[in-house]
């Protein structure tokens, strides 16, 4: 068989061959050697400068002079370079000037003489993460849009309204249209979704909404569309399934088709924070157009997407809830966890008092608990939330808590009011001219399809919460409040002690539920005491410190005892 040509040459010799080179570039160089020793070069090796013996006359006259000559021969070398450097410099001057007179026969007027003004310094721009910086921002995407999109979580959609803006967009001129968004239909069972676009029909037009949960960059999609197989995996995956673009997206084009203004139809996005406003904007783009997270208040300011030839969509910043809403809807809706005011334990203790203990239980699989530190113990050991030493990392609990219940993973939901009342901004005539100029039989259609291609999970498997009502929002710069950090005020109380069996009892009082008056009245059978005041979690406050002042020290038989005379 014919050996196979290598690409390159092989360096490997016999070594009978080696040997002979080896041999030929030794008497190369002996030969060399020879005649240089014949020439008289080789032998006369350079001498080593001895210099100025000590027992010389005059030696410190000689190195000086010596010093100076070496001085001066390093000057006129340095002179010579640079005269080459001038001529070199002048003969490209010239080779510039004869070349432009070559190009342009027509000699150029001189450069006037630049006068360099200094400019005053730039004043520091606003603070895009401050209250008042965010409400400017949020006016300003009421402002400048067409139809303003409410976004509105299906697991809460009355606690997500906000009275407020829905009230300063029916008071702008220019005929304005409030559209409500159901978003996250997919955590909220279908026959709630059914009963609350039914109820929200009778104020403003409805969609139902699922937003993608993968959507990225065109960069990385560009990339990824090589590989077939991986990208019909993904778009196949339930994460990345979008549900409700297509009907929102027709539903906003014909009201933009039958308006007679031929510019673009500005629709704005509004909405509490964590609703799924920068998602939806996403999904109807189809790339990841707008940041979106898990974390809450990661968009800052207004941000204008074109979605269709006629549509261009307005992101905005969410909408800041009034310090006057009850703790659940601070918990879910504001940025209070986020900017410091409150713990992330405190939320999770209020949360919990709103939901049923066993279906908190049956979501988490954790056994049963007293209190909502001890559930957190619970879950930071069921997910691995662990510190230096298997401690459980309660706070890092805490946080992943927070994120199942304002991101897209946690299905809970709240049942639809049967008695519907228009609220006091609104009338009949206002409910009419707000679904004056859709096609509301298209978005009916639309809606039952979506409902159909979404996959709701079931009654059983949600968590039951009861919901708070709409939450007031800030729009307004002026009832926006800089809070100061408050000093705390620390209370000292001196109380008896108790015994075993009182103190445990109290104990388990504090791990009960709150309960109302009403509640303690009918269980202990008297009138219940007035409720104890609630200290303001933003004051410090001294806590009271047990101090035993009965003579429980002095019964035992070690004291010494001041009465008896022991002489």
């Amino acid at each position: 068989m014919k050996r196979p040509k290598l690409k390159k040459a092989s360096k490997r010799v016999t070594c009978s061959k080696r040997y002979k080179i080896q041999k030929k570039v030794k008497d190369h160089t002996r030969k060399l050697r020879k005649e240089l020793k014949k020439k008289g070069g080789a032998s006369k090796r350079p001498k080593k400068d001895l210099g100025v013996p000590n027992s010389a006359p005059f030696k410190e006259e000689v190195l000086r002079e010596a010093e100076q000559r070496r001085q001066e021969i390093d000057e006129i070398k340095d002179k010579k370079k640079q005269a080459k450097k001038v001529e070199r410099a002048q003969k490209r001057k010239r080779e510039k000037v004869t070349g432009k007179k070559e190009t342009e026969p027509k000699a150029k007027k001189p450069l006037k003489e630049v006068v360099v003004v200094e400019q005053p310094e730039k004043e520091p721009g606003p603070d895009k993460g401050s209250k008042q910086y965010l409400c400017s921002e949020l006016n300003k995407v009421i402002d400048a849009s067409d139809v303003v999109i409410e976004v509105l979580d299906a697991r809460d959609p009355m606690g997500c309204r906000c009275p407020q803006l829905e009230e300063a967009v029916l008071q702008r001129g220019g005929n304005k249209k409030l559209l409500l968004v159901l978003s996250k239909i997919d955590l909220v069972p279908k026959e709630n979704v059914e009963k609350w676009i039914q109820c929200l029909q009778l104020e403003f037009p409805v969609v139902a909404f699922k937003a993608s949960q993968q959507i990225q960059h065109k960069t990385v999609r560009a990339r990824k569309s090589r590989i077939v197989a991986s990208n019909e995996v993904l778009d196949r995956s339930r994460a990345a399934a979008c549900s409700g673009n297509g009907c929102l997206s027709e539903f906003l084009s014909s009201y933009a088709t039958k308006k007679e203004n031929e510019a673009q139809l500005k629709v704005g996005v509004v909405g509490f924070p964590n609703v799924g406003k920068s998602s939806l904007i996403n999904s109807m783009k189809g790339i990841l157009a707008c940041n979106a997270g898990v974390k809450r208040g990661i968009t800052k300011s207004m941000q204008e997407v074109h979605i269709l030839k006629n549509v261009k969509l307005i992101d905005s910043p969410g909408i800041m809830a009034a310090p006057s809403n009850p703790p659940a809807s601070m918990a879910l809706r504001s940025l209070q966890v986020e900017e410091g005011g409150v713990s992330a334990h405190e939320a999770v203790r209020t949360l919990l008092k709103q939901c049923d203990h066993s279906q908190i239980m049956l979501q988490y699989n954790v056994p049963d608990f007293r209190n909502s530190l001890e559930f957190l113990t619970l879950l930071a050991k069921k997910r691995g939330y662990l510190q230096k030493g298997g401690i459980p990392n309660a706070e890092q609990a805490s946080t992943a808590f927070l994120d199942d219940w304002t991101g897209a993973k946690l299905s809970y939901h709240c049942k639809a009011s049967e008695n519907h009342d228009l609220p006091a901004y609104m009338s009949a005539a206002v409910v009419a001219e707000m679904q004056t100029g859709w096609d509301l039989n298209s978005l009916k259609t639309g809606n039952e399809g979506t409902l159909k291609d979404v996959k709701c999970p079931s009654q059983a498997g949600s968590i039951g919460l009861t919901s708070k009502g709409p939450t007031a929002g800030l729009l307004r710069v002026e009832d926006v409040t800089e809070e100061k950090p408050l000093l705390r005020v620390v209370e000292i109380s001196v109380r008896k002690p108790a015994d075993a069996a009182s103190e445990s009892a109290e104990q388990n009082d504090e791990n009960r539920p709150e309960q109302t008056p009403e509640e303690a009245t009918e269980a202990n059978g008297t009138q219940a005491e007035e409720p104890p005041i609630k200290r303001n979690p933003g004051r410090v406050q001294f806590e009271s410190v047990p101090v035993d002042m009965s003579g429980s020290a002095a019964s035992t038989g070690d004291a010494y005892d001041f009465n008896t005379d022991f002489n």
